[in-house]
């Protein structure tokens, strides 16, 4: 069996490189709605499935939601994207768990650090290759789901963008 990974794809792919060049293109809130709603859609029920009736996830990902929408103050839902974390952390013992767990996290702290929309997704391809091949399968199968999950995670991204955005965040990548 493998080594398992706690992030899984690569930043040197054509997929991430699309990513990348598309995120710089778009603005803070776009980029943090999208990277929420992808999480949400994609990682959220892996969690889910791993630590049934575990919510607090859940009420992460709503909070942020409406703070995208306005309803809520980013400052309202920092100590429950500190204790998401700490969800991520406690689940140790469980990869598919945890690395499902960092994905959302990691997705929700868009909001606050843009490159995060792209840091979630490499949590998240780890997260739906240990969902959807186990834990014990070879490497190649691992990076081939990877590879898919980026490729499904740029034409979301190409769907939520918005054409000539006036005011595209400004981001150091450090990959």
């Amino acid at each position: 069996m493998p080594k398992l990974r706690k992030m899984l794809g690569s930043a040197d792919s054509q997929e991430c490189i699309s990513l990348l060049r598309l995120m710089e293109t778009q603005n803070k809130t776009t980029l943090a709605a999208w990277a929420v709603d992808f999480a949400k859609n994609n990682y959220l029920k892996i969690y889910e499935n791993e630590c049934p009736g575990d919510t607090r996830l859940t009420h992460t990902v709503t909070a942020c939601e409406e703070c995208i929408k306005g309803s809520r103050k980013l400052t309202e839902i920092k100590p429950l994207l500190k204790a998401s974390v700490q969800l991520a952390r406690e689940a140790a013992d469980n990869p598919t768990a945890q690395a499902a767990a960092r994905a959302v996290s990691t997705a929700c702290s868009a909001l606050q650090t843009p490159t995060n929309a792209l840091g979630f997704l490499f949590y998240g391809a780890a997260a739906s290759a240990y969902s959807q091949a186990g834990l014990a399968a070879e490497t190649e199968v691992y990076e081939h789901i990877a590879c898919e999950e980026f490729k499904k995670a740029l034409q979301a991204l190409q769907q939520a963008a918005v054409a000539d955005e006036p005011n595209p965040v400004k981001i150091k990548w450090n990959c």
